[in-house]
């Protein structure tokens, strides 16, 4: 009876899904793509951290007009990127621009995570009304184009970090609600989620100790894709004059704000340009990355 039940045992044992997702995040190193991917990300992160350290100048402060890229003014300040129309330091600003979109972009992305995971596993592992009601409303908020949705929402509200956070949270959220219902209604049929219910496991510890972590593995993947859409996001709302407010610098304001003026001064617009398009990038090579140790763990 005892090698029975040591036979049986390995059946009904519920994997570490946290040692897993943190054995995957290791095995990141294996793929040149989302190691290219990481690197990007992390200067970004470095650039944001080291803001005060590594800024030549006040972002705010104005100096000579229409520097261009190497540029020195009357008094002698030297400007690697140049200065805009008034003269405020283009490399400073960027740098500065780096914490705004490291602390709103990730903030969205993580309270829509919250709410997609929170509704996907109810409406998954529940079942009945609970999914009834919660893909109606789902489907009802995916109906609407996402950036008409992002516009009403700031017209009408007012325009603050908050509305914006929020307006990609219900934009967002039932995206990824769909993913994480999906995942749960394959997961929660295994024999491990069974051995819990057996064993008289409350609800809430069966989905976000036995079935959450073993779905982790696409939600990485997402996440780091949606952050780059988030990031896009908050860049075109700032471009449309529904960004964050001022004075501190934006990357999607210092766009707008050089647009006018792009044929004769590029510069003002390519430098945030760049710096916006290197950190999706860098979320999308991390996210392919992530999905080739996946797919080998």
């Amino acid at each position: 009876m005892s090698e029975l039940v040591e036979t049986a045992a390995p059946l009904v044992a519920p994997p570490s899904g946290l040692m897993r997702a943190f054995k995957s995040i290791g095995l990141l190193r294996e793929s040149w793509v989302g190691m290219v991917g990481a690197a990007m990300v992390l200067f970004w992160v470095l650039v944001a951290l080291l803001a005060p350290l590594i800024a030549p100048y006040d972002p705010l402060a104005n100096y000579q007009s229409f520097v261009k890229p190497g540029g020195v003014d009357a008094k002698g300040n030297y400007f690697l990127m140049g200065t805009d129309q008034i003269g405020r330091d283009i490399l400073s600003r960027v740098i500065y621009g780096t914490q705004r979109v490291l602390i709103y972009a990730p903030l969205a992305t993580m309270s829509a995570y919250v709410v997609g995971i929170i509704m996907g596993l109810l409406a998954a592992y529940r079942g009945g009304w609970w999914d009834t009601i919660l893909t109606r409303v789902a489907d009802i908020i995916l109906s609407f184009p996402p950036l008409v949705l992002y516009i009403v929402i700031i017209t009408q509200v007012g325009q603050s970090a908050f509305v914006i956070v929020a307006a990609i949270v219900l934009a967002s959220g039932p995206g990824i609600f769909r993913i994480v219902r999906g995942l749960v209604l394959d997961i929660k049929t295994r024999e491990y989620v069974a051995a819990a219910e057996t064993r008289g496991e409350s609800n809430f510890y069966i989905m976000f100790v036995e079935i959450l972590p073993n779905a982790r593995g696409p939600l990485i993947v997402d996440f780091c894709i949606r952050l780059g859409f988030v990031t896009i996001t908050i860049g075109i709302l700032a471009f449309l004059g529904l960004g964050l407010p001022p004075p501190d610098p934006d990357w999607g304001k210092m766009v707008n704000e050089g647009r006018a003026l792009a044929l004769a001064f590029p510069h003002m617009t390519l430098f945030p340009c760049i710096a916006i398009s290197s950190f999706v990038l860098g979320l999308n090579l991390l996210a392919d990355g992530l999905r080739e140790v996946a797919l080998r763990d």
